[in-house]
């Protein structure tokens, strides 16, 4: 039988990171919209978490248990790095949410100094590949289809909010 704590540990790494990193989205947005910053596009944004929730949750009950595939936790575990690179360069204008703040310049330090949207191409790898860690192709094809189409709708608004502030 294959042991589980190696399935309890990644997860509960991932599980963990994301449970931490909500407050400190929080506390970003707040403080952004009490300086002038508004939010742009609410509406999907309980999709993206929906779709989080639930891309968690399905590994949760079918990766307990799988063989693990190293070469894939290894190619996370460099995702993850870039992870904390895209939070490091964005730092308290980190959030989960679209908040544009007249005024301000945008990010150009870090991964944004050669992408416009690291952080998407980031949470694009980690959907994909945390679940081929543990061989569920299934769910990484499920939840990077549905990524794609919410990140289609998020990046436009955006992009459009951006380029209004350019004007």
């Amino acid at each position: 039988m294959t042991p589980l704590w190696p399935h309890i540990a990644i997860l509960g790494f991932v599980t963990a990171q994301r449970l931490i990193e909500l407050p400190v989205a929080r506390a970003n947005t707040a403080r952004l919209l009490s300086i002038g910053g508004r939010e742009v596009a609410p509406g999907h944004y309980p999709f993206i978490v929906a779709m989080h929730a639930a891309w968690l949750a399905s590994l949760w009950v079918f990766a307990l248990g799988q063989p693990i595939n190293l070469a894939f936790l290894i190619l996370f575990g460099l995702i993850e790095l870039a992870r904390v690179w895209v939070l490091r360069s964005l730092g308290n204008r980190w959030t989960t949410r679209i908040i544009i703040v007249p005024g301000e310049q945008l990010v150009a330090r870090g991964p944004y100094k050669f992408i416009s949207h690291p952080n998407y191409l980031v949470v694009i790898a980690e959907l994909a590949v945390l679940p081929l860690v543990f061989g569920l192709w299934q769910i990484a094809l499920i939840f990077t289809a549905l990524n794609a189409a919410i990140l289609t709708v998020r990046i436009r608004a955006e992009n459009a909010a951006l380029e209004s502030l350019r004007r």
